[in-house]
C-alpha cells in the first residue's frame, strides 16, 4: 500500500498510468469526551484509509487532521478551521492533485462535522478547475465516505452498545482508537447521565448542554476487541465502495 509522502514523483507518475485514484483520509482535532483521544477522527480515518489502499492497491495522500470542530472550541486542545478556511484547503489540495493527473478522489472522513464542508468544498473545486481550464477538468469526481457511516459498523454499534453509542465521543469510534493505539488507553469514571438531542449551536452553547463532551454516548463500553471489528468491518465495505467509485462513469 503506497503511501503518497513516501513515494518519489517518479513512482507517482508511475501509479497514475495504472490508476487515476487516491484516498484522502480526514478528520479533526477535537475534544472527545473524558475517554476519548483528541486526535479520534484523525486517526480512525488515516488508519481505516491505509487499509482500504492495502486492499485495493490505492494511493493514500497525507491525512488533513483538522478539520471544521469550531462547536467543540470550548474544550481544550481543539483545534478548528472556519467552513471557509477547510473549503480553501480542500480545493489548493484536490486542484495540486488534479494537476498531477489524479481525478477519482474519495475522502474517508472520520467527523461528521466536515461533511457539509466537504461537499461545498466539492463543488468549489469543481469550479475552479472549469475556470482554470484544466484538461479534462469534467472527468474528476470527488466522493466522501464517512466510515462511521458504514451500514455493517451501524449495525455492530446497534448489536454492541444500543443507544448508548450516541453521537460524539462514542464508544464505537473510542473503540478503534484503542485497537490502533492500546498503550493510549483511558479508563476515567464517567457521568452515568449524558445529555443527547441539543442542535447545535455556538461553542459556549454546546459546552454549556454538554458538559463533558459526550453526545448521548457511554465512551466506557469501548473494547479494544471492538475495535478490531469496527475497523476491519470498515475497511472491507470502504474497498467495495472505492472499486465501485473507480469503475462509475
Amino acid at each position: 500500500m503506497p503511501l503518497l509522502h513516501l513515494c518519489t514523483w517518479s513512482e507517482v507518475e508511475a501509479y497514475l498510468n495504472t490508476s487515476k485514484g487516491v484516498i484522502v483520509p480526514i478528520g479533526s482535532t477535537e475534544q472527545h469526551g473524558p475517554m476519548g483521544l483528541i486526535g479520534t477522527d484523525a486517526l480512525c480515518a488515516e488508519a481505516i484509509a491505509k487499509g482500504v489502499g492495502e486492499a485495493t492497491d490505492a494511493l493514500v495522500a497525507p491525512t488533513i487532521s483538522v478539520g471544521m470542530a469550531l462547536h467543540h472550541t470550548a474544550f481544550p486542545g481543539t483545534i478548528s478551521l472556519r467552513p471557509s478556511t477547510l473549503i480553501l484547503v480542500i480545493r489548493d489540495y484536490l486542484v495540486s492533485l488534479v494537476r498531477s493527473g489524479f481525478q477519482r478522489f474519495f475522502f474517508i472522513n472520520g467527523h461528521g462535522g466536515n461533511i457539509a464542508t466537504l461537499k461545498a468544498a466539492f463543488a468549489e473545486t469543481y469550479a475552479v478547475l472549469a475556470d482554470l481550464q484544466v484538461p479534462e477538468a469534467d472527468q474528476v469526481r470527488c466522493e466522501v465516505a464517512n466510515w462511521f457511516m458504514c451500514r455493517s459498523v451501524i449495525e455492530l454499534a446497534r448489536d454492541l452498545y444500543g443507544d448508548r453509542e450516541g453521537s460524539h465521543a462514542t464508544p464505537s469510534e473510542v473503540a478503534v482508537t484503542q485497537f490502533l493505539y492500546p498503550a493510549a488507553i483511558k479508563r476515567v469514571p464517567l457521568n452515568p447521565e449524558v445529555n443527547t438531542g441539543h442542535a447545535i449551536y455556538s461553542a459556549a452553547d454546546f459546552r454549556r448542554r454538554y458538559p463533558d463532551g459526550r453526545m448521548g454516548a457511554d465512551s466506557s463500553l469501548a473494547t479494544l476487541e471492538h475495535g478490531q471489528q469496527f475497523y476491519e468491518r470498515a475497511v472491507q465495505e470502504l474497498s467495495d465502495r472505492y472499486r465501485q467509485f473507480l469503475q462509475a462513469e
